[in-house]
């Protein structure tokens, strides 16, 4: 009973420590004497029973206890939400080179595509040079032998004269030993208009 009262006479204390207190702006703040009150905190509790007091040590603990799970949980979902956060970036940075190596592979497809098309390109302007070098020097050579065969043929027509005149020639010779030989006048007369059509 004793000890009942003195927990009273401590709770009066505290009361008349806390109407000892002066309010400021706004009233619901009350400014106190901080080591005061704790002191008179402490001593009530120490003059609890013994069963009050395991107990508030129990609940201590347990409060303890539930803060430091608290922290572990804490600790628990941050290391996971970290884990996540590291796995999530590997996969973006291996999301980010796949899409760069895409990109790489489709832009040197592309060059080889350009590649091929100059490539195919400058074949068909080589094969078209080719083409017209080739009906150039056909044409040329063409006309290089119709020259040749022109030229040969006027070789020929000379050289045909030339056989033609000799021929003449020959049978004016002819004609002249004839004459000598008392040729028929007639058979004179149609030889030198023989002749003279010849060298005509």
């Amino acid at each position: 009973m004793q000890q009942q009262n003195g927990v009273y006479d401590l709770l009066k204390m505290l009361e008349i420590s806390l109407e000892e207190g002066f309010p400021i702006i706004p009233r619901k703040f009350t400014v106190v004497k901080t080591k005061e009150i704790e002191t008179l905190i402490d001593r009530i509790y120490a003059s609890l029973p013994v069963e009050v007091q395991e107990a508030r040590a129990f609940l201590r603990r347990r409060e303890e206890l539930q803060i430091e799970a608290q922290q572990k949980a804490e600790k628990i979902i941050s290391d996971a939400q970290a884990e996540a956060d590291r796995k999530l970036s590997e996969a973006d940075f291996i999301k980010a080179l796949e899409r760069e190596g895409i990109r790489i592979r489709t832009q040197v497809q592309q060059e080889c595509e350009e590649i091929k098309r100059k490539a195919m390109d400058e074949a068909e302007n080589i094969r078209a040079q080719a083409t017209e070098e080739a009906m150039k020097t056909k044409e040329g050579a063409e006309l290089y032998a119709e020259q040749v065969l022109t030229n040969l043929e006027k070789n020929l027509t000379q050289q045909q004269q030339i056989v033609k005149n000799g021929q003449v020639y020959m049978e004016k010779l002819r004609a002249e030993s004839f004459g000598n030989y008392d040729v028929p006048t007639s058979y004179s007369s149609e030889r030198a208009q023989m002749t003279d059509y010849a060298i005509r």
